[in-house]
C-alpha cells in the first residue's frame, strides 16, 4: 500500500484535535488511509448494516466500547453519531480519539458543523497525485494518465479503466445521486454527465445544459450541486478582487478525476486522446488538478481562480498566496511559443506588485525561464509543489 501524501498533515491534526474528518470522493482510499495511519485503533464501518442497526439502536451502547476512540468510517450512513462523539470528546478532553470518514453529503458536513464545531479538523482526500502514482510507473505520459484516471484500487489491483469506470458509475455515482435527489428517470442525468465531461474547463452556462438535455436551469443547478457535493466535480471560481475590470464572475467545471469525464466520453487510449479537440480541457484538468491536490495535502486551502475579462484576456489559473498572486497559463503542445506569455503579461500589469513571477506549465522537454516567467512541464519535472 502506497503512503499518501496526505498522511503527516493528517497525524498533525490528530495531535492537535479530539476528531479528525476526512471527507473525499468514494474509492478515494479514505478507509486506507485511516488504517494505515492508526493501525491500533479499532475500526468499524458503518457501511454493515448489521453494525449500523446495533450503533442506531443504542448509540450510547456502541461508543462505549470504544474506550479509546476509533476509526468510523462511511459517518454520513449514520450523521447522528456526531451529537453522541461530541459528549464524548467534550469529556474526555483529548486529541485524536475519533477519526471519521464520509463520502461529504450536504447533510453530513452541515451536521459536523454543528456538533463538532471547534473539535475537528476537516480534510479531504482526492485520488492518487502524481508523485503517489509515481509508486507504480516512474514516468507518466499524461495523456495516458489522463484516460487511467487516479484512483487507487485502480492502479494497486491493475484494472482495466474503462471496466472500473463502468461498475464506478454505476454503483457510487448513480446511487449516491438517487439519495440526494429523487429522480424517477436517470437517463438524462446521464446524458447531463456526459455534456458535462464535454464541457472540461469552459465556464458553466446553465441554460445551454439545460436545453441540451432537456430539463430547467434550476435542476441543472442542483444536479452540479449534488456532483460537488459528491466530489465527482469541482469549480474553479474566477478571480475579480479589487479589479477595476469589467471580469466574468461565472466558475469552470471540472471533474476530481480525469479518468472518469474520459470514461464518459468513450475516449479510451491515449492516442485517442492526444487527437481529441478536447485534450487541451482534459490537460488543464489534470495539471489544475494535481495542483489541487498537492494544496489540500499539505493543508492548505485551495485559494484557486482563472481570470477572464470581457474583452477575452484570461489567465487559466491564478493561485493565491497570502497577499501575492501566481499566474499560470497551461498548454498541451509540446513546443513552446511567446503567445503563451500573453495572458501573463497582461495580468501582471493590471494586478501590479501583487503579482510573482508566473509559470506556463506546458507537454515540452524543455524548461527555462524567459522575462521572468518560468517555462515547465509538471508532468515529467518533479511536479506542481514547487509553484508557491
Amino acid at each position: 500500500m502506497v503512503r499518501r501524501d496526505i498522511t503527516t498533515e493528517l497525524l498533525e491534526a490528530a495531535g492537535e484535535y479530539p476528531v479528525v474528518t476526512v471527507f473525499g470522493p468514494r474509492q478515494s482510499g479514505k478507509t486506507t488511509l485511516a488504517q494505515m495511519t492508526f493501525p491500533n485503533k479499532l475500526y468499524f464501518s458503518l457501511e454493515d448494516p448489521d453494525l449500523r442497526m446495533a450503533a442506531e439502536t443504542d448509540p450510547r451502547g456502541f461508543l462505549a466500547n470504544l474506550p479509546d476512540g476509533g476509526v468510523l468510517d462511511e459517518i454520513q450512513r449514520l450523521p447522528q453519531l456526531l451529537s453522541y462523539i461530541q459528549g464524548i470528546v467534550d469529556r474526555v478532553k483529548k486529541n485524536g480519539i475519533f477519526i471519521l470518514t464520509g463520502s461529504h453529503q450536504p447533510e453530513l458536513h452541515q451536521s459536523v458543523s454543528q456538533s463538532l464545531a471547534g473539535r475537528t479538523a476537516v480534510m479531504t482526500l482526492l485520488p492518487f497525485s502524481l508523485t503517489e502514482l509515481g509508486n507504480y510507473q516512474k514516468d507518466w505520459e499524461p495523456f495516458e494518465l489522463i484516460v487511467n484516471g487516479a484512483y487507487p484500487r485502480l492502479h494497486e489491483e491493475g484494472l482495466k479503466p474503462a471496466r472500473f469506470f463502468n461498475g464506478y458509475l454505476q454503483t457510487y455515482i448513480e446511487r449516491d445521486v438517487r439519495a440526494l435527489i429523487n429522480l424517477k428517470d436517470l437517463r438524462p442525468f446521464q446524458q447531463f454527465l456526459t455534456l458535462l465531461a464535454g464541457r472540461i474547463g469552459q465556464i458553466i452556462n446553465y441554460t445551454s445544459l439545460s436545453n441540451d438535455v432537456g430539463v430547467s436551469a434550476t435542476t441543472i443547478k442542483n444536479w452540479i450541486s449534488v456532483l460537488k457535493a459528491s466530489f465527482v466535480v469541482f469549480e474553479l471560481p474566477p478571480f475579480f478582487e479589487n479589479i477595476r475590470k469589467r471580469v466574468v464572475k461565472s466558475p469552470k467545471i471540472y471533474f476530481s478525476d480525469v479518468g472518469l469525464a474520459s470514461y464518459l466520453l468513450g475516449i479510451e487510449t491515449s492516442d485517442q486522446m492526444f487527437r481529441d479537440p478536447l485534450r487541451g480541457g482534459f490537460y488543464e484538468n489534470l495539471v489544475i488538478l494535481e495542483i489541487l491536490k498537492a494544496r489540500l495535502n499539505c493543508g492548505k486551502r485551495p485559494d484557486l481562480f482563472f481570470y477572464r475579462d470581457t474583452h477575452g484576456n484570461e489567465v487559466d489559473l491564478v493561485i493565491k498566496q497570502g497577499r501575492k498572486l501566481i499566474p499560470l497559463e497551461i498548454k498541451s503542445a509540446a513546443t513552446f511559443t511567446p503567445d503563451f506569455l500573453k495572458g501573463i503579461d497582461r495580468f501582471e500589469k493590471m494586478a501590479g506588485d501583487r503579482c510573482t513571477p508566473g509559470f506556463v506549465l506546458y507537454n515540452g522537454n524543455e524548461q527555462y525561464t524567459l522575462r521572468g516567467t518560468r517555462v515547465i512541464n509538471p508532468i515529467k519535472h518533479g511536479g506542481v509543489e514547487g509553484l508557491w
